[in-house]
């Protein structure tokens, strides 16, 4: 992204992030660095990020998968926050004079106020047990299948994908199998978290193996 593009963007986020309000968080990326891909954002409390920031698993799969040449934006999926609040995102495609990607306005919505509102509304006509009946959702499968989420760096992410790996499988960290790290490095792959520099090394390091078996395995799940 070229900094006339970065200013002008920078400002539109400045704009939406006053005229949504505090639970509207407005995010400018810079597809050209996805370690330090955030180079602008307003309201970064509602998911603890800051300029500066990584690249979303989302946001890499739009560039490996190229959705942006068949769509120009993606809205109302679901995104997760580090402390695993649901959001409501949607982000925009920024194309430049070629209509290559260029970077990514996204806005990331928190309706926790909205919905607990709603439901002290509801309890003032309703018994408690029929608002909860109503209201109530499972929260974990939205969290498992989130299509985006946000953290703040390739190894909170790998970290993450790992934990929930050994967490699912029942197996201890220390008795990793090599299929087990292929499979773990097949979902990371599926995410392109690799395309972010040092996540080999991240992963390598998390797997305990070595870079060049990292490498190795990625191949093969891309061969598969």
């Amino acid at each position: 992204m070229n900094d006339a593009m970065k200013k002008q963007y920078s400002i539109i986020v400045e704009f939406l992030g006053k005229a949504l309000g505090p639970d509207y968080e407005v995010v400018l990326h810079d597809v050209d660095d996805h370690i330090n891909s955030i180079v602008a954002i307003a309201n970064g409390h509602v998911s603890h990020r800051s300029v500066g920031g990584p690249m979303t698993n989302f946001g890499l799969e739009v560039i490996s998968e190229e959705r942006y040449k068949k769509e120009d934006y993606k809205i109302n999926y679901n995104g997760i926050s580090k402390d695993q609040r649901i959001l409501r995102s949607s982000t925009l495609f920024i194309k430049d004079e070629k209509d290559e990607i260029a970077g990514l306005l996204c806005i990331n919505f928190d309706d926790r106020r909205y919905k607990a509102l709603s439901e002290n509304i509801l309890k003032l006509c309703h018994p408690d047990k029929l608002v909860e009946l109503n209201t109530s959702y499972d929260s974990s499968t939205i969290v498992d299948n989130a299509e985006e989420r946000f953290y703040g760096s390739a190894a909170e992410e790998i970290s993450s994908v790992l934990d929930k790996y050994l967490s699912e499988n029942g197996i201890p960290s220390d008795r990793l199998s090599q299929d087990d790290r292929l499979h773990v490095v097949d979902i990371l792959n599926q995410k392109g978290i690799f395309m972010v520099k040092g996540a080999v090394k991240e992963a390598a390091k998390q797997l305990a193996c070595s870079e060049p078996t990292i490498y190795r395995y990625i191949n093969k799940v891309n061969n598969e």
